[in-house]
């Protein structure tokens, strides 16, 4: 099984410890990773209705990664939008956000991690209604050892993100954050966990606003931890 590690734009640039986190994680679980040049998925340009400018980026993904058996990137987001491609029957197979490849593939939910920090999920919307991952995040976070999982409140509902969303209609977006911090907050948690670190972005400049004490995490930061 050769796996090639998908890590996507925002966290080659911004989020090197998640990108380290699954390489990590993949590895420690005899993975063979095969280093594959990263190319960005075109997801921005669908979201903002040009997918005719899309093309050339899915055509690169398909070349870069033509000879790996699967496809894992640590977001939801981004294999979602591969997914969206349903005229590219092989590429879309292969593609799997990592809490999915771990369950369905590994068949694996306990990863061997050790995390004891009190946290709360937030469900993104890709995660739910594009990548389809349903209840594998969970399913992951409650093997951990030493977690405590809190309920979020009105998990479901976004957070305000969706990428162009919050630039076009940033008065929404604030307000739809302000409800998501609102029920963050009532979780009294240490870390805000969730399988998208462009959300995470979103709801963690909004939590550094407020002066909470509450940090964002991405999910396979917590599965590679395991001295808690």
């Amino acid at each position: 099984m050769k796996v090639g590690l998908f890590s996507t734009c925002i966290n080659t640039v911004y989020f090197t410890r998640t990108v380290e986190a699954t390489r990590a994680l993949l590895v420690r679980l005899g993975v063979e990773i095969v280093d594959v040049e990263q190319v960005c998925c075109g997801q921005m340009h669908i979201n903002s209705g040009y997918p005719d400018l899309a093309k050339p980026l899915v055509d690169q993904v398909e070349r870069n990664f033509k000879d790996c058996d699967y496809i894992v990137a640590p977001s939801a987001s981004c294999i979602g939008s591969l997914r969206e491609h349903e005229d590219r029957l092989q590429l879309v197979a292969k593609c799997f956000d990592l809490s999915e490849f771990l369950i369905d593939i590994l068949k694996v939910s306990d990863v061997g991690a050790t995390f004891n920090h009190k946290v709360t999920l937030h469900t993104t919307c890709h995660s739910l209604r594009v990548a389809k991952l349903g209840d594998k995040p969970q399913q992951l976070l409650k093997a951990v050892r030493g977690i405590e999982i809190v309920d979020l409140p009105a998990a479901e509902s976004c957070c305000g993100f969706g990428g162009t969303f919050s630039v076009k209609n940033s008065d929404v977006s604030g307000a739809m954050l302000s409800d998501k911090l609102t029920n963050i907050d009532s979780t009294h948690v240490e870390y805000v966990v969730s399988a998208d670190n462009s959300c995470l972005m979103h709801i963690g400049g909004g939590l550094q606003r407020e002066k909470s004490s509450t940090q964002v995490i991405h999910l396979a930061e917590i599965l590679a931890s395991t001295d808690g």
